[in-house]
Order: C-alpha cells, then sequence, then structure tokens
C-alpha cells in the first residue's frame, strides 16, 4: 500500500542528506526524509570512538548554522559531530521517518516508488539518493585471505584499540583513516602499516581546508597540474602527530599473500599476525538502486550534474567528487547542495523534463 506521494524523496538522514533538504526547503519543494538510522548522526553513529574531523569547526558546516567550536583541540570529535548534526535536524524539523530502509527504488510511468525493508512503500516524482558509503565497506580480494585464522576488521566497524592491545596488528591501508587508527592501535600493540605506498604526509600546519579546496579545484579542472595534493593525504592530526613523534609512522609495501596465522611477504620471509585492520575505503551504498539498471560493477552512477543519465527522475548527492567537489565531507555536502536542489526545482517545473 503507498503511503505517501512526494515530489521529492531524500534517501539518507546524514550529512548529505540534511543538506539537500535545507535547500530543498528553501526552495519550497515538497519533500520527505527516509532514513534507515533510529536516529540523527548518519554514518558518524558508526565511526570509531576518537575520531576527529581534520578541518577546525569553522570550516566543517552544514549551511545555514555554524557547529560550535570544538572543545578540545579544535577539530570536531565524533560525538561533537553527531551533537551537532542531531540538532541542526531539530533545528529546522525536517520531514523525516527514521528506520526506513529502503530495498528497492522502480519505475512506474510518473512516479518512482520505493519499496522499503518493512513492507511500506512511498512514490515520489523524484528521488535523491544520500546514502553515502560506510554502509558498504571495500576489503581487497587478497590471496589467502579465507583461510587466515586471525581477526579481521574493516575500519566501519573498529571501534577503539582495546581489543587489540598486546596483539600484533596488521593496518591495511594509507589514507587518514588507516594513520589514525594505527597512531592509537600502535600504542597498545605492535602494528605493522602496509600501504601501497609510501604515504603521503601534509605540513603541519595544513588541515582539511586545503584538501577541500584543491579537491574541488581538480573537478573544476583549474587547479595547478604541479600540485599533487589530495583527499587521500594525511592531515597530521594531533594524534598523528604524536604517532610521528613514537617514530611508527612508517609503512612496508604489500604482502604477497595470508597463510593461516600470518603473512607472506615477497622475499619469502613470514610474520605471524594475530589481526588485520583493513582501512581500504568504501564504495557507493547504491544497492537499493540496482533495481532501476543504472548502477555500475563500482557502484557508481553515471551522472552529469548529479543526475542520473539513464534516469533522470533520479539524484545523487554526498558520494564523494563524482556528486560534486568533497561531497562526501561536511563542508562539500552543503556546497554540492546549494547547487543540486534548483536543478531538481527547475525540473520539476518543467513539462517532459523526467521523460
Amino acid at each position: 500500500m503507498n503511503e505517501g506521494d512526494h515530489d521529492v524523496v531524500v534517501i539518507g538522514g546524514g550529512q548529505a542528506g540534511l543538506a539537500v533538504a535545507y535547500y530543498l526547503r528553501r526552495a519550497g519543494v515538497d519533500f520527505l526524509m527516509l532514513d534507515a538510522e533510529d536516529r540523527p548522526g548518519g554514518a558518524w553513529l558508526h565511526a570509531w570512538d576518537s575520531l576527529h574531523l581534520f578541518s577546525p569547526a569553522t570550516y566543517s558546516s552544514l549551511p545555514g548554522w555554524p557547529i560550535p567550536p570544538s572543545r578540545s583541540d579544535g577539530f570536531p570529535s565524533r560525538d561533537e559531530v553527531i551533537d551537532y548534526l542531531t540538532r541542526y535536524e531539530q533545528r529546522y524539523a525536517f520531514p523525516i521517518e527514521r528506520s526506513c530502509h529502503v530495498e528497492t527504488v522502480e519505475r512506474d510511468p510518473e512516479r518512482l516508488c520505493l519499496q522499503l525493508r518493512n513492507g511500506r512503500t512511498f512514490t515520489a516524482r523524484a528521488v535523491v539518493s544520500a546514502t553515502g558509503t560506510w554502509s558498504a565497506p571495500y576489503i581487497p580480494d587478497h590471496p589467502g585471505r579465507e583461510l587466515f585464522r586471525g581477526g579481521q576488521l574493516h575500519s566501519a566497524e573498529y571501534r577503539s584499540p582495546i581489543p587489540f592491545a598486546g596483539k600484533r596488528v596488521l593496518v591495511v591501508g594509507g589514507g587518514n583513516s588507516g594513520a589514525q587508527i594505527l597512531a592509537e592501535v600502535s600504542a597498545l600493540a605492535e602494528t605493522v602499516w602496509v600501504t601501497l605506498k609510501d604515504p603521503v604526509f601534509l605540513p603541519d600546519d595544513v588541515d582539511g581546508r586545503v584538501l577541500f579546496e584543491r579537491a574541488s579545484a581538480r573537478v573544476r579542472g583549474d587547479f595547478d597540474q604541479a600540485s599533487t595534493t589530495t583527499l587521500g593525504d594525511i592531515v597530521m592530526v594531533p594524534p598523528v602527530k604524536e604517532a610521528r613523534d613514537r617514530g611508527v609512522l612508517k609503512s612496508v609495501r604489500p604482502f604477497l599473500r595470508f597463510t593461516i596465522d600470518g603473512v607472506l611477504w615477497a622475499d619469502g620471509t613470514e610474520t605471524h599476525v594475530d589481526a588485520v585492520l583493513w582501512c581500504t575505503g568504501f564504495r557507493p551504498a547504491t544497492g537499493h538502486l540496482r533495481s532501476l539498471g543504472v548502477v555500475g560493477p563500482d557502484g557508481r552512477i553515471e551522472v552529469v550534474d548529479q543526475r542520473a543519465v539513464e534516469e533522470p527522475r533520479l539524484w545523487l548527492q554526498g558520494y564523494g567528487n563524482w556528486t560534486g567537489a568533497a561531497s562526501a565531507t561536511l563542508i562539500g555536502a552543503g556546497r554540492t547542495a546549494r547547487e543540486l536542489a534548483p536543478r531538481i526545482k527547475a525540473a520539476l517545473q518543467m513539462p517532459g523534463s523526467f521523460i
């Protein structure tokens, strides 16, 4: 039974969904948000306990209402971001329904039909998918991984270093999550940091603001070709600086394969390992859109200005640079949503634009 028809349904109530909701309301568009979580906070609810943004509070706000200054070191913590997103949602009283997991989005002649896991159904003239990446963690299919008897955990499930105390742990992945998790696990465990190539560490006085501006310039095509700074470069937040001072920010190249209780290296030596922490990133969480036939093998969808090429009633928000410069960050979500909402409104008002 169809419970509601709206001009727009936004799937996802995290930072990307909230940002587009803000601008849809300003544009006077009828919309409803559906969020799979049972409370506000989006993917931040699942982040590890000590996670901090790598941009200061003044550069990490959603549109309309700035995030308060951090109570710690100037870089807002996981709990501070969750509190901010909760109060942001309450401040604007967006129409949102929770514990609503969208299983599939399907076509009918005039609407898109959203089927929920609990059997409920919604329809909309346009759908904005803003489900992010957290629920689609990526682990490379490394030889022998299924034979390894030690523990394996993706960063999506990691909470604290305490379970790894006194163990030998491989931390795999050279981005900011790998560096931050290595920093705190190495204080309690023997760690080996495995990266495809040498990590790139930014100067101590550079933070996420520079990464965002470089990413934006790269998408616009007006960046300095000599500049190689990317969102994957490691920001020297305080825990990573402390790890550097302890001399643990040294990485090795990947091992050949897993053994039953460890890994085998290129030189033929074997290392016993108790656990592996995979900090190897995520794929777009777009499984609910596969029924539309628009999702590629890597989870991405071909878009122009955030609009799906093969389904013009579908729009994408917050998945990364392919849906707008740095759109998976707090500040980037706001900027891309500011551009997206007017496009959706114009399409809704143009006869035949969804054909």
